[in-house]
């Protein structure tokens, strides 16, 4: 059976919410703008525009007239395009999740092994389970390569401690090289993290990572302590 491909998903900001910026989400592999609604929900309750395109060629179409700040949000080779576009268009941050460094991949070829190392959420296992867009066994193949010119724009990379796709060291050190990157380790979260068990804490963290750039500080606008 041939799949049509899938269209771009949006979330606006509730009626009265002055709009903060825009976050243009890039899926991973296997996965569609739909499977998003969750995160873009939310991100968009505390007024952020947000749109998940299809595919990495439809982001710079996005963001034409559209209000800033703008970053790219991208999970797992989302978040490699989301790096190389970055370096190419107008955008001002990159969150990268679960991003695919090394070779590890999933423990064997079964639908169960790839669902364990998505996520352990059990609404999105469920969404993922009954979902006849998604994919399955995209997580087998080679992901694409590090970008060669990485952006300068800050960059907050996500990742979590259980990922069995991606490892997570792999993606502390890359942080650390970038010219203005931050990370942030999810502990026990799985290879999905956007969609994992801490989807709350992680759309916080990113709302406070776009809320930090818009303030233009050099840290985070809380202390703790």
């Amino acid at each position: 059976m041939t799949r049509a491909p899938a269209a771009a998903a949006r979330w606006a900001p509730p009626e009265g919410v002055a709009v903060r910026g825009t976050v243009v989400l890039l899926p991973g592999r296997g996965e569609h703008p739909g499977l998003y609604a969750r995160l873009g929900t939310r991100l968009a309750f505390d007024g952020y525009r947000v749109v998940a395109v299809a595919a990495p060629d439809d982001a710079a179409g996005e963001l034409r007239g559209t209000p800033v700040p703008v970053a790219l949000l991208g999970s797992d080779t989302g978040g490699l395009a989301a790096l190389a576009l970055a370096a190419e268009l107008p955008v001002h941050a990159v969150v990268a999740a679960g991003l695919p460094l090394s070779a590890e991949h999933v423990d064997d070829s079964s639908w169960e092994s790839e669902l364990d190392a998505r996520t352990a959420c059990p609404v999105h296992r469920e969404l993922l389970g009954t979902d006849d867009r998604l994919r399955r066994g995209a997580l087998l193949s080679e992901p694409a390569d590090i970008p060669a010119v990485l952006p300068r724009t800050p960059v907050l990379v996500l990742h979590g401690s259980a990922d069995r796709v991606a490892d997570p060291k792999a993606a502390r050190a890359f942080a650390e090289m970038l010219p203005a990157g931050r990370f942030a380790l999810v502990e026990g979260g799985r290879h999905d993290v956007l969609n994992d068990v801490a989807h709350r804490s992680v759309a916080a963290e990113i709302v406070q990572f776009l809320e930090w750039l818009r303030a233009g500080t050099r840290g985070p606008l809380l202390v703790r302590g």
